[in-house]
This record gives C-alpha cells, sequence and structure tokens, in this order.
C-alpha cells in the first residue's frame, strides 16, 4: 500500500505544475482536466492513508511521494516549455553581435539606449518562447558575461508584430512636409 501512495502522490504532484502553466496560458479546455485527475488522485492517496493510519510507511510514502512529485511536475515544465516568457536586459557592452543574432532568428525586440548610476547601458526588451529561453541567454551571456537581465513569464502575447519600418517612409514624408511649410 505505501507503494501505492507514493506513485499516487509522484502523479498528483506531477499534473500541478502542468495545470498552473497552461492556466498562466490561458488553456481553459485542458486545466479543468487536469484539476479532475489531480483532485482525484490526491482523494485516492490520502483516503488509503485514512485506511492505514496505524503504518508509518504510509506517512513516509505520502511524503517521500510529495517531494518526488514536485521535481518531477518541476523537470516536466523545464521540458516542455511551454508559453512564452518576457526578457530584460541591461548591458554596458554594444550588443552588436546580439542583435544580429535576434535578426537572423526574426526574434521581435526593442533596443534602446539609457543611463544608469556609472555611465550608458543598453537595454533589451523581448518577448520568445519560453523553448528558445536557453539558446537566447547562452548568446546573452556571450555577448556580456556581466549583463543583467530578468525573465518573467507572459499570459498573453498578440500575434500582430508591430513593424515601425513600414512606417518609417510615411513619417519622413510627414516630417519634410512640416519642414518645408
Amino acid at each position: 500500500m505505501p507503494l501505492l501512495i507514493f506513485f499516487a502522490r509522484v502523479a498528483d504532484l506531477s499534473i500541478n505544475p502542468l495545470r498552473i502553466m497552461f492556466m498562466m496560458n490561458s488553456k481553459k479546455n485542458i486545466v479543468p482536466i487536469l484539476g479532475f485527475f489531480e483532485a482525484l488522485i490526491w482523494l485516492l492517496a490520502i483516503g488509503q492513508i485514512f485506511q492505514n493510519v496505524d503504518n508509518p510507511l504510509s506517512y513516509l510514502a505520502y511524503v517521500g511521494g510529495f517531494a518526488t512529485g514536485i521535481y518531477v511536475g518541476m523537470t516536466l515544465d523545464e521540458k516542455l516549455a511551454l508559453g512564452w516568457v518576457l526578457v530584460r536586459g541591461i548591458t554596458s557592452k554594444p550588443l552588436l553581435t546580439l542583435l544580429e543574432f535576434m535578426m537572423e532568428k526574426n526574434y521581435c525586440f526593442t533596443n534602446l539606449g539609457a543611463e544608469r548610476r556609472y555611465g550608458k547601458v543598453n537595454l533589451l526588451f523581448t518577448v520568445m518562447k519560453r523553448d528558445q529561453l536557453h539558446e537566447f541567454i547562452g548568446k546573452v551571456k556571450a555577448t556580456d558575461e556581466k549583463a543583467f537581465y530578468t525573465i518573467e513569464s507572459v499570459k498573453c502575447v498578440s500575434k500582430e508584430e508591430l513593424n515601425i519600418m513600414e512606417d518609417k517612409p510615411r513619417f519622413r514624408s510627414r516630417l519634410l512636409s512640416r519642414v518645408r511649410t
């Protein structure tokens, strides 16, 4: 019976981070199904604990399954890498090779010059799929090993790209017409 309790908790807690990840990505169809099975498995495990209340191995199996389930769930989340992330980077070094890499990979990004306490820096914003993050962070570190960056989960990403370059000719013509008058 302790093995059943152990594997029930591993399954239950492996589902939990997946359910949360799908919930953060607004996958309304799959979240209730995962929640149903997560609760069902938990009820089965806790029911077995109550039936075997005098067996200390049941308690060890429960807590051991809990810990193992958390580890398995985190590993699954890491391997699946579903969803989007926002990466903000700050570096004092020029980003030419990183920007070329991002253009090559068709990343949407914004690069700004900024001022900080100790001088000028580059501020980089980009949104990407989580499965691209490892390669991107490797490139950031290769560009500037002291780069500061933050990564946040993104709930929703608009599918339309913002392409300022397409607006450039219209902007120039409006500017020139104002200068002429």
